[in-house]
């Protein structure tokens, strides 16, 4: 099935649907001599898995993962690296009542459009279980991109009506909702519970901070630095919109009040403000890259809701199974791994083009 590698020198290819045996991925382009082992995967993997609070799907999924390929005494060899994680709490006969119907809000019906067949198990390879490959390959990437100095932070600024402004970085893995803001954070908790009390879903706003990425990075025209980023985070299933910098609110300034004025700050040029987001044609300026995602609310919900079958019957569905009354939480390592993924593949380029 085409569409399932990304990027160019650091190369990823996930597989696995989400009641198969696992799902895993293969990262090709890895660089020799990279300090790596299953525990600096798994720390961001314990971050995606579900079950890991009362405000997220109740799978139970230890996501243990397994390196296949590619390392050895510690360190990457430069082959491809191959990565497993064993799915241990499929339950595909909670999906049976749905297997003729297309779930309102799911892939149901276009992946049975684009390929005349459809893996009803919790949407096969449309699921959401198919970003733990891509969390466990984005550990890697980040683990290269620390040693550039590059640090990426994700953390929830929204669900629902209740949003904040604030920005304390060490309470984000200190609440459920992993935002920056323990007040906010509560109140987005409730958020959430009375959905699942109303067997409804929320949605919200993730945002992303890279800090130390150097300047040049991003090859104009086409594959600006802000588009491989903007593709990179909409190919997860549940992003709907993506803005840097100040996003859709430049729309409302005037050029006078948008612009970033150049500085000298310790013996370099920086833009003096950030309203473009680390970005300027496509092209990494060394200010801070700052990107914000709208996740929609999960459409598997326990409600009523109507819908159409194979035959074309209108009938009423409720969808069972565990599923995240809101997704930001486990979101959050996701965009982190895309981001880092595209960063790391930007990076390599660049070196080779300035070798």
């Amino acid at each position: 099935m085409a569409g399932n590698i990304f990027g160019e020198l650091f190369r990823i290819m996930t597989f696995g649907e989400s009641h198969g045996p696992g799902v895993g991925v293969v990262i090709d382009g890895v660089p020799p001599l990279l300090e790596i082992s299953e525990a600096d995967i798994q720390s961001d993997l314990d971050r995606r898995r579900p079950g890991q609070s009362a405000i997220t799907t109740q799978r139970q999924e230890p996501d243990h993962v397994e390196i296949l390929s590619g390392v050895f005494e510690g360190k990457t060899t430069g082959a491809p690296l191959a990565m497993l994680i064993r799915n241990q709490d499929q339950r595909p006969k909670d999906y049976s009542n749905i297997m003729e119907a297309y779930r309102p809000g799911h892939a149901d019906y276009t992946f049975q459009m684009k390929y005349g067949i459809r893996d009803y198990r919790g949407g096969g390879r449309s699921s959401g279980r198919e970003t733990a490959a891509r969390v466990a390959a984005g550990a890697v990437a980040k683990k290269y991109l620390a040693q550039a100095g590059i640090k990426i932070t994700a953390y929830t600024i929204a669900v629902g009506p209740v949003q904040t402004d604030k920005r304390d970085f060490s309470v984000i893995e200190q609440n459920l909702v992993r935002a920056p803001d323990m007040d906010a954070a509560q109140r987005m908790v409730q958020v959430i519970e009375a959905a699942r009390h109303d067997c409804d879903s929320v949605g919200g706003v993730v945002e992303a901070l890279v800090q130390g990425c150097p300047p040049g990075l991003g090859d104009p025209v086409f594959d600006k630095l802000n588009a491989r980023l903007a593709h990179a985070v909409m190919s997860i299933g549940t992003i709907r919109g993506i803005e840097f910098g100040d996003g859709f609110a430049a729309a409302l300034l005037k050029g006078s009040e948008h612009n970033d004025p150049f500085a000298i700050h310790e013996g370099r040029i920086i833009p003096a403000t950030n309203h473009a987001g680390g970005i300027l044609g496509g092209i990494s300026t060394g200010a801070d890259i700052v990107l914000r995602a709208a996740v929609k609310p999960p459409s598997s919900i326990a409600k009523q809701q109507k819908t159409v079958n194979k035959d074309q019957d209108e009938i009423e569905i409720q969808v069972r199974g565990r599923h995240d009354p809101c997704l930001c939480p486990r979101i959050v390592p996701v965009i982190e791994a895309m981001i880092a993924l595209t960063l790391a593949d930007c990076y390599l380029i660049q070196k080779s083009t300035r070798a």
